[in-house]
């Protein structure tokens, strides 16, 4: 079958496009730059013909981001160490780099801590990144320019707040060409947020009103048992104290036995004192006191 001189023509003016796109793609696939291309062609009896202009993309960068911690769980007043590792797997740069990190409910950033560094290979070198900017739990890092394989990471703290026992402990970050990192911390409890500090002292109330007053002197070595079986003794000032208590109601009684010649002081204004017992609420992480006013046994008299 023959090819009638139009057709020919027309044949021509394709070929000449096809090979003038495939010169100008095979010449710039790594170049980041928009690349167009405009064909021409001739025939016999047909002028010169330009045809419109195309345009394409030769080469687009490709992000990859992960999100990983040096730990996988954590308690109020740790602190966790994040990296965002941002990796350029395409074949362009990429310019203007913004990664929006969310915390979760409880963890508050530290800024001091970021560093960062760009990894070629094996050969990694540390940068400096501009200031982030913080808007609530965001956290926004930038950085100007991303080459094709390479990789910048970032690394920072956040300190894990009581706060965070509301929160779910899940991480999020993503640049807007990348895909969405998360990490997800477990947070524990922790004893701190648990259990509170029981304080207290012992000591010779001379005027029965319950309170220690200059001149009232604390007693050593006095016992005092808490509801859970402890067993504490009072320093020479007559001062005690117990840590990591459970929260909630508790209860303790100071062991008479172990003053002799030494009798429970009445009080004159609570009647809820006269008693060698004492009960407190204790809020998780708080503190309470409970004191013990004493008399020598002989029964001296009010002042």
């Amino acid at each position: 079958m023959k090819f009638q001189k139009h057709q020919l023509n027309r044949f021509k003016l394709l070929l000449t496009a096809l090979f003038t796109a495939f010169i100008i793609i095979g010449a710039s696939s790594t170049a980041a730059k928009e690349i167009t291309n405009t064909a021409t062609a001739s025939g016999d009896n047909i002028p010169i013909v330009n045809s419109n202009t195309t345009s394409l993309v030769a080469g687009q960068a490709i992000l990859e981001l992960i999100k990983t911690s040096d730990r996988a769980a954590a308690e109020p007043g740790d602190t966790v160490i994040y990296r965002l590792a941002l990796r350029n797997t395409g074949d362009a740069p990429a310019l203007d780099l913004t990664i929006t990190d969310t915390a979760p409910l409880g963890l508050r950033f530290v800024p001091e801590s970021v560093q960062g560094s760009l990894t070629n290979g094996s050969t990694t070198t540390p940068v400096t990144l501009p200031t982030p900017v913080r808007s609530n739990r965001n956290v926004t890092f930038t950085y100007p320019l991303l080459n094709p394989r390479e990789a910048l990471n970032i690394v920072y703290a956040a300190v894990v707040t009581p706060d965070a026992i509301r929160g779910d402990g899940r991480n999020v970050a993503q640049e807007p060409r990348s895909n969405i990192a998360s990490f997800q911390l477990r947070i524990r409890q922790g004893i701190l947020s648990d259990c509170g500090t029981l304080v207290g002292r012992v000591f010779v109330d001379k005027n029965f009103d319950g309170e220690q007053q200059p001149g009232e002197p604390g007693v050593p070595n006095a016992v005092i048992y808490m509801d859970d079986g402890n067993r504490i003794s009072t320093d020479p000032n007559g001062l005690y104290s117990l840590a990591n208590v459970i929260a909630g109601n508790r209860t303790a009684t100071l062991d008479l036995s172990s003053l002799p010649g030494y009798s429970l002081a009445p009080n004159l204004y609570f009647i809820e004192k006269n008693s060698q017992s004492r009960l407190v609420r204790l809020a998780p992480g708080g503190m309470a006191r409970m004191n013990f006013a004493v008399t020598p046994a002989y029964g001296e008299k009010p002042q």
